[in-house]
């Protein structure tokens, strides 16, 4: 049997992680290293032994050089990954406080996703796909992208697809009022919402999970807690799950890792506490770690840190 296969759109950026901590302008030097949030989804999901397709344009500069080469050297199909010459790869400034929580310092307007255009995509991106996963930081990036991933959509829709979403909401990029006309576009077509609790109040203003559900038709709704779990919602049951107790290093990318652990047991038919536990234990892991995509788990690893397998150290 073949490893099921995502496929993922969206952008990457070099990113500069600050050597302290604290407010950015006190920090005197900063490690390059490469993030985003749907390529770091793509990685935490070759991690766990999964194949997955990256669709998106980066520069053709030694930073999107950079980004090739680092998102092909971890097994991600970058086949429909292009190129351009005329606008230069994003890049982002990361600012950590003591706690790992941050700021992120965006520079991306242009960005070569201007060049990704509907004529780019055709039917054949999806083929061989068990599942299409959708980012909101993907949509918020230029307005065109919004047409770009309805098409996609509307592909995985004809191939009966699953999809996953995660708004993945910046509101340095859009204001909550465009983010919401947005995602109601998005909403009916989806299988899995995956939230951050804070999110969600933002995004819904007082409606139920319930409300939400109904009104959308999405099979589960999964809100993510961050040290104080997740829960995930179907048509008839409620599921919750404690966070493992950690110290947080770095929270970015946390989110991220739970998408590719939850939509990996969803893909390989874990009952819905197991995916919770796996998911949860991805996030930690990240959380754990500075960086971006670094703490991303293999399944042995994930296994060991969750209790199913016994680490030997020597």
């Amino acid at each position: 049997m073949r490893n099921k296969r995502i496929a993922t759109i969206g952008d990457a950026m070099v990113v500069f992680n600050p050597s302290k901590t604290g407010p950015l302008r006190f920090v005197p030097s900063f490690e390059r290293a490469v993030g985003g949030a749907e390529l770091n989804f793509a990685i935490g999901v070759t991690r766990l032994d999964m194949e997955a397709k990256w669709i998106s344009c980066i520069g053709d500069d030694e930073f999107g050089k950079l980004i090739y080469n680092f998102a092909r050297g971890e097994g991600i199909d970058v086949s429909h990954v292009l190129r351009t010459p005329h606008i230069p790869t994003s890049i982002y400034f990361k600012e950590i406080r003591e706690d790992g929580a941050g700021k992120s310092f965006y520079y991306r307007n242009p960005s070569p996703l201007l060049e990704l255009t509907e004529d780019c995509i055709d039917e054949s991106v999806l083929d061989d796909v068990d599942l299409l996963h959708i980012s909101g930081v993907y949509l918020a990036v230029c307005k065109h992208n919004i047409q770009v991933a309805l098409k996609l959509i509307a592909l995985a829709q004809a191939k009966n697809i699953p999809i996953s979403f995660d708004p993945n909401l910046r509101l340095k990029l859009w204001t909550i009022e465009d983010a919401r006309a947005v995602y109601e576009k998005v909403y009916p077509s989806i299988n899995l919402l995956l939230t951050g609790q804070d999110e969600f109040e933002l995004l819904f203003e007082g409606r139920t999970v319930k409300d939400v559900q109904e009104s959308y038709k999405i099979d589960e709704i999964i809100v993510k807690k961050g040290e104080q779990g997740a829960t995930v919602y179907t048509t008839t049951e409620q599921h919750d799950r404690e966070a493992f107790s950690i110290r947080a290093i770095d929270t970015v990318g946390a989110g991220d890792a739970f998408d590719a652990a939850y939509v990996y047991s969803y893909l390989n038919g874990y009952d819905i506490p197991e995916r919770l536990r796996l998911a949860n234990g991805a996030g930690a892991l990240v959380a754990m770690i500075k960086g971006d995509n670094e703490g991303l788990p293999s399944l042995q690893e994930l296994r060991q840190f969750i209790g199913d397998e016994k680490l030997i150290e020597r």
